[in-house]
């Protein structure tokens, strides 16, 4: 009778899961699916210009009252993640990245324009052998006009 013993885990396999958390997560705010960003975000703390918010239900109201939604249900964003640069702790089941968000918005009065631009940290972890944010820090460093982006932005309009 042999024994096995499992078999490491694939480092290009978990770079590209891993990258594909970061594009899932553009694409959710984009499409202003905030409980889809709730299930993705369900296992992290997200930490953003307020408060750290942990927990589905929790995440998915903090996009619902940050963001305004348009007739179309988006935000009427676009999320351009680039610089991206992960690092994988296969052993650990661990990796953590960095990247670089330009936010782009487009209104039927208002031309395609960048509205910010940042930085995101990442921690992530696999569990059961998925991938999963553990946690997202956000850090705008440039801020353009976001009054039809953010409803903070916008009430002091």
């Amino acid at each position: 009778m042999s024994t096995s013993t499992p078999m490491p885990a694939d480092p290009a396999s978990s770079y590209r899961a891993v990258e594909n958390l970061i594009a899932r997560y553009a694409e959710l705010v984009d499409d202003g699916d905030f409980a889809g960003l709730g299930i993705l975000l369900a296992d992290a703390t997200f930490t953003g210009s307020g408060e750290p918010v942990s927990g589905r239900d929790a995440i998915e109201k903090m996009f619902q009252d940050t963001l305004i939604v348009y007739a179309d249900g988006t935000p009427r964003t676009q999320h351009v993640t680039t610089n991206v640069a992960i690092e994988v702790d296969e052993q650990a089941s661990t990796a953590v990245s960095r990247a670089y968000v330009t936010v782009l918005q487009a209104l039927p009065d208002l031309p395609l324009q960048p509205i910010a631009g940042g930085r995101y940290h990442d921690r992530f972890e696999r569990r059961d052998g998925q991938w999963r944010f553990v946690e997202r820090r956000v850090r705008i460093n440039l801020v353009g006009d976001v009054s039809r982006h953010l409803r903070q932005a916008a009430a002091q309009r």
